[in-house]
Parts: C-alpha cells; sequence; structure tokens
C-alpha cells in the first residue's frame, strides 16, 4: 500500500513557523522522520497561505533535493498546486478535487498538463449521506477526468472518513464506498483515504486502536493509499501484516523489521 506521510503540515505549529520563516531545518528533519518510517510520498499541506505558490514552490524544492520523495501537494488555492507541479521531479499527487464542476475544472486540466495523479474527493457541497452518492460523484469525477485527458487510472478517490466520535454511521457507509468504487471500472478505482479523521478529537491508545482497525479493515477491502502517519509504528506495523495476508509481501519472521 501506499503510505503518504501527513506530518510536513503547517497547522503543526513548529513547521508552519519554519514554512513561514523558509528555515529548511523542522521541514527536513519532519520529513526524513517519515521516509525513515517507512513513507512511500509525503503530503506537503500549506493551509491558506497568502504566499501560496511561492511557499509550495520552495517545500518542493527543499524537501526533494535532500531525498528521494515523491510529494502530495496539498492546496486549496490552484496556483500554488502548479508552482510545485512545476519544479516537482517525477510524478506528483495533487490533493485535491471534489465532484464540483469549477472544482474539476481548476485541477483536472493541472493533472493533465504535468502528468500528474489526482486525489479526487467524493464530496460536493457537503458530506454525502451513503455510499450510493460517493459513488455518483466518483462517476461524475471519471468522466470529467477523461474529458480533460486525465487518465482514470491516475485518480485515486477518497470515500471521505469522518471522525467515529461524531460520525459513527458513516464508517459503514466508507466501507461499502471502498466496494463500489472497486465495481465501478476494469481494473478497479484507486482509493485512498485521510486515516487520522478517523480518531479526530480522541487521544492515548484508542485513538491508535482506532486508525489502526480502521486501516486493516479498508486494506481487506483493496484501499490503494492512505494519507497517515508513519511515524506511528503500531500503524506501520498494521500496514505491514495486511500485506503479509494480501501476499504483497513474503512472510519471514522479521516481516516487521
Amino acid at each position: 500500500m501506499l503510505v503518504i506521510g501527513e506530518k510536513v503540515n503547517v497547522i503543526n505549529t513548529k513547521i508552519g513557523q519554519a514554512m513561514k520563516d523558509r528555515d529548511p531545518g523542522p521541514v527536513l528533519a519532519m520529513a526524513q522522520a517519515q521516509v525513515d518510517a517507512g513513507a512511500n510520498m509525503l503530503d506537503i499541506n500549506i493551509g491558506q497561505a497568502k504566499d501560496g505558490p511561492e511557499r509550495m514552490a520552495w517545500l518542493v524544492q527543499t524537501i526533494q533535493d535532500a531525498m528521494d520523495v515523491r510529494c502530495c501537494l496539498d492546496s486549496m488555492n490552484p496556483a500554488a498546486i502548479e508552482a510545485g507541479l512545476k519544479v516537482h521531479k517525477g510524478t506528483a499527487l495533487i490533493n485535491s478535487t471534489n465532484g464540483l464542476p469549477e472544482k474539476m475544472a481548476a485541477y483536472l486540466p493541472l493533472a493533465a498538463q504535468y502528468d500528474a495523479d489526482i486525489i479526487g474527493l467524493t464530496m460536493m457541497n457537503g458530506i454525502p449521506r451513503d455510499a450510493n452518492e460517493r459513488a455518483a460523484i466518483a462517476v461524475d469525477i471519471m468522466t470529467n477526468a477523461m474529458s480533460y485527458g486525465v487518465d482514470v487510472e491516475r485518480i485515486y478517490f477518497d470515500p471521505l472518513i469522518l471522525p467515529v466520535k461524531v460520525a459513527q454511521e458513516q464508517a459503514l457507509q466508507v466501507f461499502e464506498a471502498i466496494k463500489l468504487f472497486r465495481q465501478l471500472n476494469d481494473p478497479p478505482l484507486k482509493t485512498v483515504v485521510g486515516l487520522s479523521n478517523t480518531s479526530n478529537g480522541l487521544t492515548g491508545p484508542i485513538k491508535t486502536l482506532m486508525d489502526s482497525t480502521m486501516l486493516s479493515s479498508l486494506m481487506a477491502l483493496g484501499l490503494d493509499a492512505a494519507i497517515m502517519d508513519p511515524t506511528d509504528k503500531e500503524l506501520m506495523n498494521t500496514v505491514k501484516t495486511v500485506d503479509v495476508f494480501n501476499g504483497n509481501i513474503l512472510y519471514a519472521d522479521s516481516y516487521l523489521d
């Protein structure tokens, strides 16, 4: 499974200040810690920065000059996304479009122009009520992607995990959506989740338990990628163990090492 490290994020006070000051030290330390822990890609979340394009380009260049890792460019500002795409080495991942026509018109052409992968959030103006609504939005994104010249296989569809603490009933809808997405295309559509949404508002051991159980359940249904904390050893052990069960890695007594 593709593990996308979530921790180069403006909401982290130390990282946010380093982004503002263009201080590479904290950013590179956080990036390297995630790569060392097993992240295959790093989500670069700059939030609502006024200097979005300059900030995103600086972050991508700073990280990729120091280590060989792909970036997931996370911003609601299309200009910031494009600035990151212009300097990115290899295949970037755009985070993200949703099902609104104006959002697709802003982000899908960037994916086509820069040969990037893209996340498709299966939402429009609000959270879908159930798996069927999520699937209908996924179909709209697929159709529009093809019209913009983006291959469906370049899209990671996000069924939108909500915090169990406030929307427990939505967990089953996420499971059903993953199954529906895989039936919409051959080969099956790729899927991604923001895993830490599961335990938002929780602390301590129950937080990791919620996230790891959600992760193993979704991987069993065919989940392809997760934006998550790779420095959480229990979560990474879950990834490796389910990959053993799915036959993605060969079992050995030392498979967790």
